[in-house]
């Protein structure tokens, strides 16, 4: 009987999770299927899911009006910029607050996710005028930096959150032995940390791939990474749902792929810790 029981927990459980699931990609399978159909067919009522004529116009249209390989070079290296950068501070940071803890420090840290509550239009002026007075506006260094400064608290929280799993006695034995400050980071501290590290610089490219609203303020033509490139296709004239269904499968295709090919590393990154 309890095994039967536990039989019908599972098989629930299995169903609900495969439906979660799916409700989750659907949106992305029908923007996909919806770049291979003609625009009547993209706005027909009802709509059609899989019996459609279907049509490359769309990608081919899309590569002929805009610069593909730019955009995508200008997120490239955005996204992977700003997570490097933001590493190369949240390290040190995370460091300091796991290892060499004040009475402030947790207040810090709160204050620090405080931040992301803060909506980005509220600082979008004083930013754009920044930029544009030290020549960072549509610039690639620029949106580094703010991406950087964006998601330094998620940066900076987990890696606090994995360095704390993370035995202090190691770190005082390699201090016994000579290593100094930056040996004992780079040495010591950051190999027995990967699985985090790895899981954090993967959500954080992630994060600045999929960032809009500063790329689309502070971007005009010359850094507009792939988001500008979806933008590009809503006009005054209305929205082509076929030809923006196109640009949106070819700028989420690279990060769904990374994704994929990296979830396990992404999960045990997540997970590093929980069990002892």
């Amino acid at each position: 009987m309890a095994r039967a029981v536990s039989t019908r927990h599972k098989t629930i459980v299995t169903i609900l999770a495969w439906s979660i699931g799916f409700l989750i990609f659907f949106p992305i399978l029908w923007t996909v299927l919806t770049s291979f159909k003609t625009e009547a067919e993209a706005v027909a009522s009802p709509p059609s899911f899989l019996n459609f004529s279907w049509t490359l116009e769309n990608y081919t249209e899309v590569q002929s009006r805009s610069n593909y390989a730019r955009h995508f070079y200008n997120s490239v290296v955005i996204s992977v910029g700003s997570t490097l950068l933001g590493l190369l501070i949240a390290i040190p940071a995370a460091w300091s607050m796991a290892f060499v803890p004040t009475r402030r420090t947790k207040d810090i840290l709160m204050w620090m996710l405080s931040t992301k509550m803060l909506p980005p239009v509220g600082v979008l002026i004083p930013i754009y005028l920044i930029f544009r007075d030290t020549g960072l506006l549509d610039s690639v260094p620029g949106l580094v930096v703010v991406l950087t400064l964006i998601n330094l608290p998620i940066i900076v929280w987990m890696l606090y959150t994995y360095f704390k799993e993370i035995p202090g006695e190691i770190l005082e034995a390699a201090r016994m032995d000579g290593a100094t400050l930056w040996s004992e980071i780079i040495h010591v501290l950051t190999p027995m940390a990967v699985p985090g590290i790895a899981s954090t610089l993967l959500l954080n490219i992630i994060l600045a791939w999929n960032e809009a609203f500063w790329t689309l303020n502070l971007t005009a033509a010359n850094a507009a990474p792939l988001t500008a490139f979806i933008a590009s296709y809503s006009s005054p004239e209305g929205l082509f749902y076929a030809k923006l269904s196109a640009a949106s499968t070819m700028a989420i295709a690279p990060i769904l792929i990374m994704g994929w090919f990296s979830q396990k590393q992404l999960v045990r990154g997540l997970t590093f810790g929980a069990v002892k």
